[in-house]
C-alpha cells in the first residue's frame, strides 16, 4: 500500500472520506462538500441512520458539484475523546469500508474539529491505521480474480501541515513493519516456518543494527538448557535459542528483557492433542513472533534503550525420541521438573530461557509472552491478555501501554495457593497443576525461574495470536498481538 500526505487541495482521487462527529458534527471539509454539492450531505444524513458514531459510515456515489467518484462520510465518535487511537481506527475502518469498492486511491481528509490531538500528529496516527488495516496474507493463493483482491491501491492523507505529519508518521511506520514482520510469521505454515527458517527471519533484523546470536542445540546442550530441548526431541527438526540484542541506551545501563516461546507447531507431543483445530496450532509461536517484531519497530525507529529479545524455537512433536509423560528432565537453573503432560511444552520452553537471560544480561525487568494456555482463553475469551506479575509497576505500565494501544490485559492473580499444585512426589515439581486454575499455575511455575528482586511479567496471549473477527486495524489471521504493546512498554518505561 502506498501512503502520502498533501496538504488541503482540491483531491484527485476515486473516493474522499471525511470525518463527521457524534451527533453530526461536520468537519470543514464536510461543511465545504456540503455546500458544493447543494445540500446533499446534510439531505443523505436526514434520511438515514448516520449519526457520526465510530465506525459508520455513509457513501455518497458521483456527488454533483465534486470531481470525485465517492464522497465517504465516516463517523469518528466525540472530537473531544479522538486520541491516537481513534484516529488508527477511524482511518482503518474507512480503508476496510473501501477496500473492495472498485476504487483504487483514497484520500482522507484529517480535521481534528478541536480534538486533542495537532492536526499532525492525527493524521499521522491515521496514515498508522491504514498501513495496519491492509495487511493481507496473499502469497500462496495462485487462483485469485482481479475483482476478488483489494481494489484500494494508494492512500492520500490530507491535513494542514502533511510535512510535520510525514515527520510524525516516520516511527510510526517502522512500527508498523514490526507488526506486518509478526503476523506475517504467525500466519506462515508450519512446513515453511519451523525452528530453523525462523531463526533466519530473525537474523534478518541484523539490517536494522541488532546484534543476533543463533544458537544450535550443540550449543544448548552445553549450556544446559535441557527443558527447552527436551520438548523438540520428538521433531526431525532441530531447536534453536535466538537472542537479539538492541543497545541504544547508555553503555550502563542494564536492559529489559523481552522472552518469546517459539513452538512452531504444537502437536501436544506423546499427550496428543485432539485432530480437529490442531491446524491452528502454526501459531504456537506468538509469543516469538510478537518479540521478534518488537525488536523490528524498536530498532527501526531507534529507540533510546537497551532491549535483550530471546526466543526458544522448537516443534512439538510426537516420535520413538520423544519426552513421555513421567519423565523428569532438569532446567537450566538445576531445578527438575517432572513432565506429566507433554502438551504443556510452552513453559518449559521458557524457564530456560528466564533463566539464561538472568545469568547472562542482569535485566532491570522482564516481560514473557506465550500462547501457554487453553486455560486464559476460557477466562478471558478473545479480548484480553492475560497479565501474570510479580511487581506492581511493571504491571501498571504494561496495563497502560496496553490500553493506549489497544492490546488489552487483565491482571490475573498470582499465590501460594496456586503454587501447591505443582508439587511432585519425585522432583522438584510437576509442569502442570491439573485443570483448575491451569493458566494461574502455568505462571506460577515460570516463577519459579525469576530471582527474588527481579520485576517480572508473563503475558499468556493464547486468545489473542489469532483472531476470526475483524476489527478496524487487526484483520483476520494473525494479529501481531504484543508488538505494539511491548514497543510502547519500553517507550514508557525504559527509554530516555
Amino acid at each position: 500500500m502506498k501512503i502520502a500526505f498533501l496538504d488541503p487541495a482540491d483531491a484527485s482521487t476515486d473516493a474522499l472520506v471525511v470525518a463527521v462527529g457524534a451527533e453530526n458534527a461536520l468537519s470543514p471539509a464536510a461543511e465545504a462538500a456540503d455546500k458544493a454539492t447543494g445540500g446533499a450531505i446534510s439531505r443523505a444524513i436526514a434520511a438515514s441512520r448516520f449519526t457520526g458514531k465510530p465506525r459508520q459510515f455513509l457513501d455518497l456515489l458521483a456527488p454533483n458539484g465534486l470531481s470525485i467518484g465517492r464522497l465517504v462520510l465516516a463517523g469518528l465518535g466525540k472530537p473531544a475523546e479522538a486520541n491516537a487511537k481513534a484516529w488508527q481506527d477511524w482511518a482503518g475502518a474507512a480503508y476496510s469500508h473501501l477496500a473492495s469498492s472498485g476504487a483504487a486511491s483514497v484520500t482522507l481528509q484529517v480535521e481534528t474539529m478541536g480534538g486533542p490531538l495537532p492536526e499532525s500528529d492525527a493524521a499521522a496516527n491515521a496514515a498508522f491505521g491504514v498501513g495496519l488495516a491492509c495487511y493481507r496474507f496473499d502469497r500462496y493463493r495462485t487462483t485469485e480474480k482481479p475483482d476478488q483482491k483489494p481494489s484500494v491501491t494508494e492512500a492520500t492523507i490530507m491535513v494542514a501541515g502533511a510535512k510535520a505529519a510525514e515527520e510524525a508518521h516516520t516511527p510510526l511506520a517502522e512500527i508498523a513493519a514490526g507488526v506486518t514482520l509478526a503476523r506475517n510469521l504467525v500466519c506462515e505454515p508450519a512446513n515453511v516456518l519451523y525452528p530453523e527458517t525462523l531463526a533466519e527471519h530473525c537474523a534478518t533484523l541484523s539490517a536494522q543494527g541488532v546484534d543476533v546470536e543463533i544458537m544450535d542445540e550443540a550449543r544448548l546442550e552445553a549450556i544446559g538448557m535441557r527443558t527447552l530441548l527436551a520438548v523438540g526431541m520428538g521433531s526431525a527438526r532441530d531447536s534453536r535459542v535466538v537472542v537479539m540484542r538492541w543497545m541504544g541506551g547508555p553503555d550502563d545501563q542494564a536492559p529489559v528483557a523481552l522472552v518469546g516461546k517459539g513452538v512452531t507447531f504444537d502437536t501436544g507431543g506423546i499427550s496428543i492433542k485432539p485432530a480437529g483445530g490442531m491446524e491452528d496450532m502454526k501459531w504456537d509461536m506468538g509469543g516469538s513472533a510478537a518479540v521478534i517484531g518488537a525488536m523490528r519497530a524498536i530498532s527501526g525507529r531507534k529507540a533510546k534503550a537497551n532491549v535483550i529479545g530471546i526466543v526458544g524455537l522448537v516443534e512439538n512433536m510426537p516420535s520413538d525420541r520423544a519426552q513421555r509423560p513421567g519423565d523428569v528432565v532438569t532446567s537450566l537453573s538445576g531445578q527438575t521438573v517432572e513432565v506429566i503432560n507433554t502438551d504443556a511444552e510452552g513453559r518449559l520452553v521458557l524457564c530456560d530461557l528466564l533463566t539464561y537471560v538472568q545469568q547472562t544480561y542482569k535485566p532491570k525487568a522482564i516481560v514473557d509472552l506465550a500462547t501457554l494456555t487453553g486455560a486464559i482463553i476460557v477466562g478471558l475469551g478473545h479480548h484480553n491478555g492475560g497479565l501474570f506479575a510479580n511487581d506492581d509497576a511493571l504491571a501498571d505500565g504494561l496495563t497502560s501501554a496496553g490500553k493506549s494501544v489497544g492490546e488489552h490485559l487483565w491482571r490475573m492473580p498470582l499465590g501460594e495457593e496456586y503454587d501447591k499444585a505443582l508439587k511432585s512426589h519425585i522432583a522438584d515439581m510437576k509442569n502442570v497443576g491439573g485443570r483448575d486454575g491451569g493458566s494461574i499455575t502455568a505462571a506460577q511455575f515460570l516463577k519459579r525461574f525469576v530471582e527474588d528482586g527481579t520485576p517480572w511479567a508473563h503475558l499468556d496471549i493464547a486468545g489473542m495470536a489469532w483472531s476470526s473477527e475483524a476489527k478496524p486495524t487487526v484483520p483476520k489471521g494473525g494479529t501481531g498481538y504484543g508488538v505494539r504493546l511491548l514497543d510502547q512498554l519500553v517507550a514508557d518505561q525504559f527509554e530516555g
